[in-house]
């Protein structure tokens, strides 16, 4: 491909090569292919449970992995509130007043819709500000209802006006009421990091953000740090980073060209959240947590999340040290009955050999062994799949006839293929994004994550750009495809650990209602 001295210049700044640009057209040229589903992961199958006499020593695990190791919380917090408040927009752009309309609107009382909305907007966390908004320009907010001014209200929700939440990270989108505060999302991992991710001392968290917004990020860290290492007498360490330049992705028109604005210059997208294992990469921790930015709840409702995020590390710590052992045996000269203990092992690990799998000698079967245990680990928390979307944990069957654990969208199956989509319609759990991750190998050396990328297991999705519709690629997935070669682990945790906050009217199910309102 020849690109523009334009273009040329543009890549240096992004630090990107040409190359990769070449890439990417080559995945739009000729796809990706689907994975190869083997069957679905279940408890008993890839899929732990953990009984009630493990936990004491899961627990003692973690307990004494805490004061031994660095531990940190990573949350992707890049993502913005807009989709978050779609159905408010929606209303604010179509709705005119009219009789006929407001007739339609009182009618659909529902859950989820603007009736129900406006009927309880003052239980909403963020209530109060946006009356006080109102109150500054001399507006009464129940007078505003009363004569049917929805669209102000959310203009002053939504826009510069007031809250601003339509250009606002939904990381600072006000959450949850306490006595005397209301907490973001932000806040409340801030506040859940205090209570599992420290060592008596320190709790170190980092957030990856998108830029126009650190900031605020920053400013609001400085509001509440001070409150919540007095309530958990420690210190805290928040860092954050951005999305590299350097992954975001090309795209192209509907004629099959590359995507430039009105003055010939390429249009960028970010990669997705696939991209952010080069910010993972850089971490220096030895165990790291992941979590979602929108997956809290209030303290009163806390108690499964931070017992289950001990269990998780507890069996991660527990994998490692058997892992670790095993390949400090290999570089010794094991023995027969040792090699059959580690291949029997392996299946415990998210791996299944193909059948029938011969080595040329010991030294080969030795130098296989190692390869697969000498690599990043993860344990990834499962719920029972209640019908929210989300990928799911999946045996998927590689080209050498082996099988590996993968957590897998559903854009990465061919559904239209019936036997592929009977292993997906069997899928009994699903990823809430709940990791607990050991970056580092049995000598103490950080891993290269980009060197466990699965590169084949990207996506092209169709979007728009001005109103024209086009292709646009994402790299592949933080948990999906950029960590398909790791040591993969499965561990059931409850769907009280899994309360995200997708839509502004998840801010009214009860998970998300404190006892106290302020």
């Amino acid at each position: 491909m020849d690109y523009t001295k334009e273009d040329l210049k543009v890549f240096k700044h992004r630090d990107i090569k040409p190359e990769q640009i070449d890439r990417q057209l080559a995945n739009f040229e000729k796809g990706f292919d689907y994975v190869d589903l083997s069957e679905p992961a279940t408890i008993g199958n890839g899929i732990i449970r953990i009984e009630a006499e493990d936990e004491e020593r899961l627990n003692a695990n973690f307990d004494k992995a805490r004061q031994e190791c660095e531990l940190l919380k990573m949350v992707p917090a890049s993502g913005s509130a807009t989709r978050m408040f779609k159905d408010l927009f929606t209303f604010m752009d179509t709705y005119t007043g009219t009789e006929e309309e407001f007739l339609e609107f009182v009618q659909d009382k529902g859950a989820g819709t603007m009736h129900d909305f406006f009927l309880k907007l003052d239980e909403l966390p963020f209530y109060n500000r946006l009356s006080a908004a109102l109150w500054n320009d001399g507006k009464d907010i129940d007078k505003m209802i009363a004569k049917r001014q929805f669209n102000e209200i959310l203009s002053y929700i939504l826009t510069d006006k007031g809250l601003n939440y339509g250009n606002t990270p939904k990381g600072l989108v006000d959450f949850h009421i306490y006595r005397d505060f209301v907490r973001t999302a932000f806040d409340e991992h801030i506040v859940e990091g205090g209570m599992y991710c420290n060592n008596g001392k320190i709790a170190r968290l980092h957030f990856t953000v998108s830029e126009e917004y650190i900031n605020l990020f920053k400013e609001r860290l400085k509001k509440v740090t001070k409150v919540f290492e007095k309530m958990f007498n420690i210190k805290y360490e928040v860092t954050f980073s951005i999305q590299k330049p350097s992954t975001d992705t090309v795209s192209l028109t509907d004629k099959g060209e590359l995507l430039r604005d009105s003055e010939g210059k390429l249009v960028f997208r970010p990669g997705g959240h696939g991209a952010l294992i080069y910010n993972l990469n850089e971490l220096k921790a030895d165990i790291i947590f992941i979590k979602n930015i929108d997956n809290v709840i209030p303290d009163r409702a806390k108690g499964d999340t931070i017992k289950y995020k001990k269990l998780l590390a507890g069996t991660l710590v527990e994998l490692q040290e058997k892992i670790f052992s095993y390949l400090s045996m290999l570089d010794k000269k094991p023995t027969e009955e040792q090699l059959r203990e580690i291949e029997a092992f392996m299946g415990q690990i998210g791996y299944k050999e193909a059948e029938g799998k011969t080595y040329k000698n010991q030294k080969e079967r030795i130098k296989h062994l190692h390869q697969l245990l000498d690599r990043p680990i993860r344990v990834c928390g499962m719920v029972k799949n209640e019908g929210e979307p989300g990928g799911g944990p999946f045996w998927v069957k590689m080209k050498d006839g082996s099988s590996r654990l993968m957590i897998i969208e559903s854009a990465q199956i061919n559904l239209k293929d019936k036997e592929q989509k009977k292993v997906f319609d069997h899928s009994t759990h699903f990823n809430p994004v709940d990791l607990v991750c050991g970056v580092k190998n049995y000598k103490g050396k950080k891993f290269d994550l980009e060197k466990f990328i699965a590169p084949e297991q990207g996506f092209i999705t169709h979007k728009s750009y001005k109103g024209k519709e086009i292709k646009v690629q994402e790299l592949p997935g933080l948990w999906n495809g950029a960590m398909a070669n790791w040591i993969t682990v499965f561990v059931e945790v409850p769907l009280t650990t899994f309360t995200p906050v997708k839509t502004v009217f998840d801010l009214f199910r009860f998970e998300h209602r404190n006892v106290l309102k302020k």
